[in-house]
């Protein structure tokens, strides 16, 4: 055979008959180009099957030579199989199914596929030596900006479509008892046992149909495959308890069984409680020269293409093999009617028995000579002869590890098959945290150590006949149920297999090189010794060193091998050598499953549905919605019409903020704080806990009293602020920031778990609706509904007390609610923070709505509360703070105790606060009439060091609005320590134009704190 293509109206005609083609639907034709020349194939081929169909063996170029590549396992587990379509690339041919009028190209040529002006860089391999971008390249001092350009002209596979128009992709979540990952016999056996036991399980196919291996091998202990696929098949399709997704790849694992899952254009966010994983194993090479040519495949490819597709591989081949699997392929190429010029059997023979002296071994030598196949034991191939495809292949007898005759047998052929044996498919189960043994003795890795509730069945996990299989997979789904508190009533015992399917040493080094140990990297095998050579004896070294493993195959075909060659050049078993790390994804994964549709789930306070009544322009504020301000009636504000660069959708904005602001400073404003975070301590040492847990010192803080919590982390930065209310000797309750109190919650629970202090520590801020009342007229509203005393005397500012609110109904008898009630000022006016649990958050916000009628009150929303805080100078966690911020670059040196010995981050809060300042938070005013201009500085917008264009950057603004009662911009910035005094010019970087700011004393407004202590 070579690789000049058939011509479109004899390719359907070369295809085998039924039953070949399992995949097929022979009634309907597809047609494509490739390279420009006209393909043509069946409903149900994959671009590959339709290129092999017409005679197209030559697929791409391989990464560092630019070789001819073509078909490996037809599986969709290589590189060599990568294509371009329009506008795509790095498509698997071997995966992606056939369309009409699809532009197919090869991948990585200078050139067209055929005349690649690149491959002659195969010439020049010695030159190119593992490793030697590390050693080149740099020399003479400068040379780097010149070959930068070139290897960035030669650097990559495939042309992408700078144009090209992102498609709709989404995400789902799903949750299942039970997931098993792979559908061949071991996966749609444990899926029916669990099953029937009334669990509800999920079945993963990463192809289009079931039957793994079923639906192409041949088994020597199993006459017909088909009929048992169709048998499980019909269990499967027909349970009631079972959901089946085929073309679908698990493509990690993650902690508690959380498995992602490409199906189509959705990212399928998947939870399992127990998961089990029947993968499979991937059929490994032989190395010797010339491995890489088109028509050398594995023997697993050359059944897919019979069975899968009815593609006849070849006319005359060689299968040279490790396993009973070679025998089984050779029978069935025969069968379809290629000429097997020799089977050539790496293990020793009957006469020398190395794994060729089992019962179903010495039954497939009797089947082979019947079938008139040439058996030569104890030989391998040492090298295959070919440009463009495989033509002939040179044998010779093996003399030791690695080591061959110096002479051999020249065969002439157009398909090599090859099976040295198999690779568990470790990567999702080693991403588990499982780990790999080498067994010397079967010359296989097996997986250990796995979490509990994972588990693996079959061919990955060590069993190679059918019937261990099967009961390997019914044995893992007992194990599951039990965990799942559903035991079988008679749980079937753990299965063993002694099958030896791997050959010991399949690598035999040519002095030409050309021995392909990974595919993807045009890596050899003394390019892995010699790595080893130079030091690099990790495996992980190696790999770093290599590339090797680091393709777009991930490992599945040159892990073993080089453990293997690794093993033997630093002196250490296989075992100690390992392979290297398998990390997340498992295969190729576009960006746009990650980006997909926006999914935030999000919270609703008890008040949600009033803010809509009232039209209220929602916005999100960590995982809750809140109302950001009330546009006035008639307003439309919603979809893109909301956007804040939109001219009219800002003056809007800033109308409805400026007004609420206004009332609130005037009159009476109430706004939903629900969203505060609430933690709450009890017990004897809930003084204690608070006082190791802040910066300030709460162990005698008045029962009655709230103080100021300051939290920072175990580098000494600023990350969270709240409200300590102490309601007595061993209660507290503590707010927290609306996206921090989970993490607040975290850290109290975890220090505990080592202090062991006698307090409960629970998170209640679903517990409780609050809302803030503030304005002058706030006392007068809230007196018609408590008979708390509320003067400045009774009531003193930052204060707390534990009351009732009246709920008053028509013609009957007040009813009262319990409240918890905060004298705080972050708004800087008298103002009451009041919290009642959530159930009576809307009854809540009616009473005081009708309670605060007679004053006018109003409600205003989160951005109006942001401009009132600023304008008294209060910080607002992770908008004035970055990861960097101490207490005192914020000016929170009060906050710190200097009178305790310990609090969260204590050693880092006095480490950075003793070393010589670089910046400050400080507080800035600009005229009014910059914001008409559009000249108001944002959030983000630069503070340099002058008021030069390319002037150092010295800091950035956090907070900016334009204040009505100050009738002017203000805002805080992070500035140089040398701008940060009071009357000092910030120059701020606005749209490219520099604007002056003066630096003033915060706060704003109120400095003497008199509103708020009314």
């Amino acid at each position: 055979m070579n690789s000049v293509a058939s011509t479109p109206s004899t390719a359907l005609s070369q295809r085998l008959a039924a039953p070949m083609g399992l995949l097929l639907d022979r009634s309907e034709t597809v047609q494509f180009r490739f390279e420009g020349q006209p393909v043509i194939g069946y409903k149900g081929d994959t671009i590959g099957s339709a290129l092999l169909g017409n005679n197209y063996w030559m697929w791409s170029r391989s990464f560092k030579y630019h070789r001819a590549r073509g078909p490996l396992t037809m599986s969709a587990h290589d590189a060599n199989s990568l294509v371009q379509i329009q506008g795509e690339p790095n498509v698997l041919a071997d995966k992606m199914a056939a369309a009409n009028d699809l532009q197919v190209t090869g991948q990585n040529v200078n050139g067209t596929l055929a005349k690649d002006k690149d491959a002659i860089l195969g010439h020049f391999g010695r030159f190119m030596p593992v490793g030697f971008y590390y050693r080149a390249f740099y020399k003479p001092k400068g040379v780097w900006d010149w070959w930068e350009k070139q290897i960035r002209e030669k650097a990559g596979l495939g042309i992408a479509d700078l144009k090209f128009t992102p498609e709709y992709y989404d995400k789902a979540y799903r949750f299942y008892d039970v997931v098993v990952v792979g559908s061949g016999p071991a996966g749609m056996t444990a899926a029916l046992t669990a099953a029937d036991a009334g669990v509800e399980v999920l079945l993963l196919e990463e192809h289009s149909v079931l039957g793994g291996s079923l639906t192409y091998a041949d088994f020597s202990d199993l006459d017909d495959p088909e009929a048992l696929r169709q048998q499980l098949i019909s269990k499967v399709t027909q349970h009631d308890k079972i959901t089946v997704m085929t073309d679908s790849v698990c493509n990690a694992w993650f902690v508690d069984n959380w498995l992602p899952v490409l199906h189509g254009k959705r990212l399928y966010k998947i939870r399992a409680k127990e998961c089990i994983m029947t993968t499979g194993s991937y059929e490994q090479h032989v190395v010797f020269r010339g491995n890489d040519l088109p028509g050398v495949v594995m023997c697993s490819a050359a059944m897919r293409m019979m069975k899968l597709y009815a593609i006849k591989p070849g006319q005359s081949a060689v299968v040279v093999t490790g396993n009973d699997d070679g025998y089984l392929t050779a029978l069935a190429l025969v069968a379809q009617g290629v000429e097997v010029k020799a089977l050539v059997d790496m293990r020793g023979g009957v006469d020398d028995p190395t794994g060729t002296d089992s019962v179903e071994t010495k039954n497939l030598i009797f089947r082979a000579q019947q079938a008139g196949i040439a058996l030569r034991f104890g030989q391998t191939l040492y090298e295959a002869f070919g440009k463009e495809h495989v033509e002939a292949v040179e044998i010779r007898a093996i003399r030791g590890r690695g080591k061959v005759a110096d002479n051999g047998d020249l065969l002439r052929c157009d398909l090599v098959c090859m099976s040295s044996g198999y690779m568990p498919a470790y990567q999702l189960l080693c991403q588990a945290g499982g780990q790999l043994s080498y067994d010397e003795e079967r010359a296989e890795f097996a997986i250990r150590h796995l979490p509990e509730h994972l588990h693996i069945a079959g061919s990955v996990n060590g069993k190679h006949s059918i019937g261990a299989v099967i009961k390997d997979a019914e044995y893992a789904a007992a194990t599951a149920l039990a965990l799942l508190g559903q035991p079988l009533a008679t749980a079937p015992e753990a299965v063993e297999c002694s099958r030896k399917v791997n050959y010991d040493w399949p690598i035999f080094p040519h002095p030409k090189g050309k021995d392909f140990v990974d595919y993807d990297e045009d890596l050899q095998s003394k390019d892995i010794v010699n790595a080893t050579r130079m030091g690099y004896r990790d495996v992980q070294l190696v790999k770093r060193f290599s590339t090797v493993g680091m393709g777009p195959s991930q490992g599945r075909h040159s892990a073993l091998p080089t453990a293997r060659l690794v093993a033997q050049s630093t002196n250490r078993s296989i075992t100690e050598t390992g392979v290297t790390t398998a990390r997340p994804p498992l295969t190729p994964e576009k960006l746009a499953y990650l980006a997909g549709r926006g999914f935030d789930p999000y919270r609703q306070t008890a008040m949600h549905h009033r803010h809509l009544e009232l039209g209220a322009k929602m916005i999100p504020a960590g995982a809750w919605a809140r109302p950001a301000f009330y546009p006035p009636q008639g307003s439309l504000l919603s979809g893109s019409a909301a956007s804040p660069l939109i001219p009219r959708s800002r003056k809007i904005r800033n109308t409805a903020i400026e007004a609420e602001a206004l009332h609130v400073r005037n009159h009476v404003g109430l706004i939903d704080v629900s969203t505060l975070g609430g933690i709450e301590l009890r017990g004897p040492d809930a003084a204690e806990l608070m006082n190791r847990i802040y910066t300030f010192g709460f162990l005698k803080q008045p029962v009655g009293k709230t103080r100021y919590a300051v939290l920072t982390s175990d580098q000494g930065v600023v990350v969270d602020d709240g409200v300590a209310c102490r309601f007595a000797d061993d209660c507290f309750y503590v707010t927290a920031t609306t996206t921090g109190v989970d993490a607040v919650y975290r850290l109290m629970t975890f220090w505990n778990t080592q202090w062991r202090l006698d307090v409960d520590i629970t998170n209640v801020t679903s517990a409780f609706a609050a809302v803030n009342l503030a304005g002058p007229d706030s006392r007068k509203v809230l007196e018609q509904l408590t008979d708390l005393d509320l003067s400045k005397e009774g009531f003193p500012y930052l204060a707390c007390r534990e009351g009732e609110i009246r709920i008053p109904v028509d013609g009957k008898a007040d009813q009262t609610i319990p409240a918890r009630l905060l004298r705080v000022g972050f708004v800087g006016e008298l103002g009451y923070e009041i919290h009642v649990p959530s159930r009576y958050g809307e009854v809540l916000w009616d009473v005081l709505m009708q309670a605060g009628a007679a004053f006018d009150i109003k409600p205003f929303g989160v951005e109006t509360q942001r401009l009132l805080r600023l304008e008294k100078g209060h910080i607002i966690i992770s908008q004035d703070t970055d990861g960097m911020s101490h207490p005192g670059e914020l000016g929170l040196d009060w906050a710190v105790s200097k009178n305790k010995p310990y609090f969260n981050g204590c050693r880092a809060v006095d480490i950075v606060m003793k070393r010589p300042q670089s910046r400050k938070l400080v507080g800035f005013k600009l005229p009014a009439n910059l914001v008409a201009a559009g000249k108001k500085p944002e959030e983000g917008h630069l503070v340099l060091a002058t008021s030069a264009t390319e002037a150092d950057i010295t800091g950035n603004v956090t907070s900016c609005e334009y204040s009505p009662t100050v009738g002017a911009i203000i805002g805080m910035a992070y500035a140089g320590v040398h701008q940060s005094e009071v009357g000092a010019r910030l120059p701020i970087r606005v749209n490219g134009e520099i604007v002056t700011a003066e630096v003033v004393a915060l706060p704003f407004y109120d400095a003497e704190q008199a509103r708020q202590d009314m």
